[in-house]
């Protein structure tokens, strides 16, 4: 059987076993939500690769180590790692009082379904990514946080509960408000959430 059709599961009990294969095809599977989730955090590319690169070496070092025990739940296990990393490095942050000055914009072009596009529409579709991005950052942290792992980390609820220990009641509630909080940003702001801004 070719490795790419064999589950996560399996994957990881064969890289395990030290079949190195195994781990590029997960990373090559899950590495699009991976880094989506990591960038759209940290909103700075060069930091989300340093994050991402960081998170797959913690990742190898406990399956080597048998430190994995998450059964059929690979993804929201290296999501987690690379939360813990976010959260990390916003701390040492915070305790260094650093301000980023950098202004990286967001690649949402990359997206296939907006390859027909004109580059004028590519250009205030970003736009239009880019200000509901940062209309993001001013909801409440947990109602962020399930907007960023369900959105951009393309996780389940039930996944999420599990992620941010909660229950999937509680979950769908702080995504029910984060929409609705979103709505009104959008509303204040005066934005249009389509290129021909109708």
């Amino acid at each position: 059987m070719e490795l790419q059709k064999l589950s996560d599961q399996v994957l990881v009990q064969q890289f395990v076993a030290g079949d190195g294969k195994s781990f590029e095809i997960l990373l090559e599977r899950h590495k699009k939500r991976l880094f989506s989730y990591i960038f759209y955090s940290v909103k700075n590319r060069h930091v989300a690769e340093d994050i991402f690169q960081e998170t797959c070496i913690k990742a190898i070092t406990s399956l080597t180590e048998g430190r994995y025990a998450e059964s059929g739940r690979f993804l929201p296990w290296l999501t987690r790692i690379a939360h813990n990393l976010i959260i990390d490095m916003f701390r040492q942050e915070k305790q260094l009082d650093i301000r980023s000055t950098d202004n990286f914009t967001i690649p949402v072009l990359n997206s296939p379904k907006y390859s027909e596009n004109t580059i004028e529409e590519h250009m205030v579709q970003r736009q239009i990514y880019e200000e509901v991005r940062k209309l993001i950052d001013y909801l409440p942290d947990e109602q962020k946080e399930v907007i960023l792992l369900r959105h951009y980390g393309d996780l389940s609820f039930k996944e999420i509960a599990d992620h941010t220990h909660v229950s999937i009641n509680t979950a769908l509630g702080r995504m029910r408000y984060a929409l609705i909080n979103l709505r009104r940003l959008i509303r204040e702001n005066n934005l249009q959430l389509t290129a021909s801004g109708k």
